[in-house]
């Protein structure tokens, strides 16, 4: 059957205290709505609706970044739930399946989930709603179920006090054939306590005509919606905590979890290790038994099997390590290649360059690849040795088996198994730095009693 998805995104999320909207507050790198859409993407949906309101453009960009083919519509007027639904009607037309509700401030409901819902619908059940047992009720809506049938939804404020006992609560996402939702939307009114259009008045609609309803029920850590900073907060922490178990059931050492901070996409190959105070960016690649040491960060790179990175080091995107390859302290690596065994093992500047096989680059180098205008490129072969402290003024061409004597400043290709010498001619001037001491003493001497 196929599936459609319809994220509501259309929050100003006041109590967030921010001019960005609240879909598009971060958690491990990426935006609350991607994490939704990415939930919603392992049903592998025909079509993906975004039913945005407060910043409509800022996150209509966000979700096409992340997927070009969703659609998005705007909810100009914020009246209630069912009424950001029905603004998905046409995005949908002539589609034919099963319509999902999701939420873009509900970050992680887990694609089991969903597909126990999608079950749910295969049996028979028209409407199907998400729901949890929830530790502290609170203000939620309340499921009232009768057996395996739900009979209707109600919301707090509108609810009995019996109906305020029950426990059992509505997560806010639900399934349904996508027809049958969108005339089921159709027929909300807004008799109720707030004036708005409830969503979850379809239940009580369905089973007026008939039609069944049930819910699936998982654990409430899934429906944990974000409103505030601190509620921000403590979804990042449970994202953490659930990304460090995950790599450590996936084979991959961490020898001190709870200091090690994953993205969204982060992948970690067995075997690989992570040392203390590691900070992963989004788009990160580490293949096994590579070693990521102490207070290193790592943003849109790859890291082949059996590189050592760090400590202290920062790989920025475009960053490909092939295997074996060495990154030491104090190195940053920006947009490089460096192929298999190539060393930089202290206090340099990578920048827009290619290292060939087994080079290895002094303690101090820098490609100066950026000249207040563009970005150079350098590029240096196989088994070359670049001496300390080498300035390589891109563009310029290291060949195989070259070195370039420490302390050059290099701004001509070097030919292959050349050696470069690039800086001033040393004088010694016998004596000298004995006079030039003695002034320099003699002149504070006089300063200091000026001063007094």
């Amino acid at each position: 059957m196929p599936i459609a998805l319809i994220i509501l995104a259309a929050g100003q999320g006041t109590r967030m205290n921010s001019d960005l909207p609240k879909v598009l507050h971060q958690i491990a790198g990426a935006p609350m709505l991607v994490h939704a859409m990415k939930s919603g993407a392992a049903l592998m949906p025909e079509r993906t609706v975004i039913v945005a309101g407060h910043g409509a453009d800022q996150v209509k960009a966000a979700a096409l970044a992340y997927d070009d083919s969703v659609s998005v519509v705007v909810q100009v007027e914020q009246l209630g739930t069912g009424h950001a639904v029905a603004q998905a009607r046409d995005a949908l037309d002539g589609f034919t399946g099963d319509a999902i509700i999701l939420y873009g401030d509900t970050p992680f409901v887990q694609p089991e989930t969903l597909d126990a819902m999608m079950s749910a619908r295969a049996a028979g059940h028209a409407v199907v709603v998400l729901g949890f047992e929830a530790a502290d009720p609170g203000r939620y809506g309340r499921l009232v179920m009768q057996g395996d049938s739900l009979t209707r939804i109600v919301e707090f404020k509108d609810a009995t006090d019996q109906e305020r006992a029950i426990t059992l609560c509505n997560s806010g996402v639900i399934a349904a054939d996508a027809q049958v939702m969108m005339d089921l939307v159709a027929a909300i009114g807004n008799e109720n306590a707030s004036g708005e259009y409830y969503l979850t008045d379809i239940v009580e609609l369905a089973r007026a005509r008939g039609l069944s309803a049930t819910s699936v029920t998982c654990p409430e850590a899934e429906t944990m919606g974000v409103n505030t900073r601190a509620g921000l907060a403590v979804a990042e922490a449970a994202f953490q905590s659930r990304a460090r178990a995950e790599a450590l059931e996936n084979g991959v050492t961490l020898t001190a979890p709870e200091t090690v901070f994953f993205a969204h996409d982060t992948y970690l190959g067995r075997d690989s290790m992570i040392e203390p105070n590691v900070v992963f960016g989004p788009g990160v690649t580490v293949e096994t038994g590579a070693l990521i040491r102490a207070f290193s960060h790592l943003e849109g790179c790859h890291v082949g099997a059996g590189a050592v990175v760090g400590p202290y080091a920062r790989l920025r995107p475009g960053t490909e390590l092939a295997n074996n390859v060495k990154i030491g302290n104090f190195v940053e690596v920006k947009n490089a290649v460096l192929e298999e065994g190539a060393k930089v093992n202290h206090l340099s500047y990578i920048g827009d360059a290619h290292i060939g096989e087994a080079t290895n680059i002094g303690a101090g180098t820098i490609t100066c690849n950026y000249d207040g205008v563009m970005k150079h490129r350098t590029t240096i072969g196989a088994g070359a040795f670049i001496g300390s402290n080498t300035m390589l003024v891109a563009p310029v061409t290291i060949g195989n088996r070259a070195m370039t004597a420490s302390g050059s400043v290099i701004t001509k290709d070097v030919p292959a198994e050349a050696l470069a010498v690039a800086r001033g001619v040393q004088e010694n001037k016998p004596g000298l730095a004995v006079k030039l001491f003695d002034k320099l003493k003699a002149t504070k001497a006089r300063r200091q009693k000026e001063a007094e």
